[in-house]
């Protein structure tokens, strides 16, 4: 096998050769369109305009919309699995605007309420999606390891599905911890309920960490029901990100990571989840995920990471193969309300 990154001919070849007859041909797109900004076209739905955005290769949608619907927040998201749309509301810029992004097997359509907003909508959902990466290199380093090998045929074109809203990824996460995913959409629509604001089409969209930061832990305790832990652990997230600590995915990793780790109730779990689905380190990998180490046969925490190492520096690729299996064959629920912190 090559070193991580570096693909010899037998390597790349192989996997090119297993999958170029399922890639689409990109019939009426440009070359140059696949860095791809949009393309105006008429009012949508939404009262506003939409775009259709491009990407290079496959997209894994089945995958990605189960990710997304999975986390969908009562009363601020809407997802349609039959229509192939996930359908909720973004800040660009002060305001929030309803946008729906539908799933098509060569391209994203994007509709965005207000069409001063598409060009900072567009760029969002590019980074949400993961459509910016080229996957030749990453499935044919993961093809080249004999667990991930039939996860990459199941699924080609899988990608790591992020976060539009980084402080609300954060919350959700922390929310979430240690509960089941059912139970961790009701505390997430209840705090949306209590501290959303509202938006176009009767959506709400959720609190700026200001707004979190001015209540009560007390207060959302018992709007939320969460523990008096949890809701303190969500206020001096607020705080923390009023205060100056942005999510920044172009930000300095390190720091970032520093500052969220000196929070009570954030662990390494949590930092390394956040990472991979925020931050767009795709060789993030929280080795601690009770699904993940099911996935590789109940390992140790300490063994998942040993064995992550050959997938470096795609370790997130694989962790988002490993999950979507296990989810798929219906071992577990979504990972991200299966950990401790």
């Amino acid at each position: 096998m090559s070193p991580p990154g570096i693909f010899l001919g037998p390597e790349l070849s192989e996997y090119q050769r297993s999958c170029r007859s399922a890639v689409p041909r990109r019939s009426g797109l440009a070359g140059s369109s696949l860095a791809g900004a949009a393309y105006a076209a008429s009012v949508t739905g939404l009262g506003g305009v939409s775009a259709e955005l491009a990407f290079l290769g496959q997209y894994q949608v089945a995958a990605a919309l189960a990710a997304i619907g999975a986390h969908a927040v009562p009363g601020g998201e809407l997802t349609d699995a039959a229509g192939l749309t996930h359908t909720r509301l973004v800040r660009c810029g002060d305001e929030p605007v309803a946008i729906r992004i539908g799933f098509r097997p060569d391209r994203i359509r994007l509709e965005v309420s207000a069409a001063a907003a598409l060009p900072e909508a567009t760029r969002l959902v590019r980074r949400w999606l993961d459509l910016d990466t080229d996957l030749t290199q990453v499935e044919a380093a993961l093809w080249a390891d004999p667990l991930l090998k039939p996860l990459v045929r199941a699924r080609p074109g899988l990608r790591v599905v992020g976060y539009p809203d980084p402080f609300e990824a954060a919350v959700l996460t922390v929310v979430g911890q240690q509960i089941s995913l059912p139970a961790g959409r009701t505390f997430a629509g209840r705090l949306l309920s209590a501290y959303g604001t509202p938006g176009p089409g009767g959506m709400l969209a959720f609190p700026t960490a200001d707004r979190l930061a001015a209540v009560n832990p007390l207060d959302l305790q018992r709007a939320v029901g969460l523990t008096g832990a949890r809701s303190q652990t969500v206020h001096s997230l607020a705080a923390a990100c009023a205060d100056g600590l942005v999510l920044d995915p172009d930000g300095d990793h390190a720091e970032i990571r520093h500052r969220l780790l000196g929070l009570r109730g954030i662990g390494p779990w949590t930092v390394d989840y956040l990472a991979v689905r925020v931050l767009g380190d795709r060789d993030a990998f929280p080795a601690g995920d009770l699904v993940l180490r099911r996935a590789l046969g109940g390992v140790s925490t300490a063994a998942a990471a040993r064995v992550a190492l050959r997938w470096r520096p795609y370790r997130a690729y694989a962790l988002f193969h490993l999950w979507s299996s296990a989810m798929a064959a219906g071992r577990s629920p979504p990972p991200s309300h299966r950990r401790l912190s």
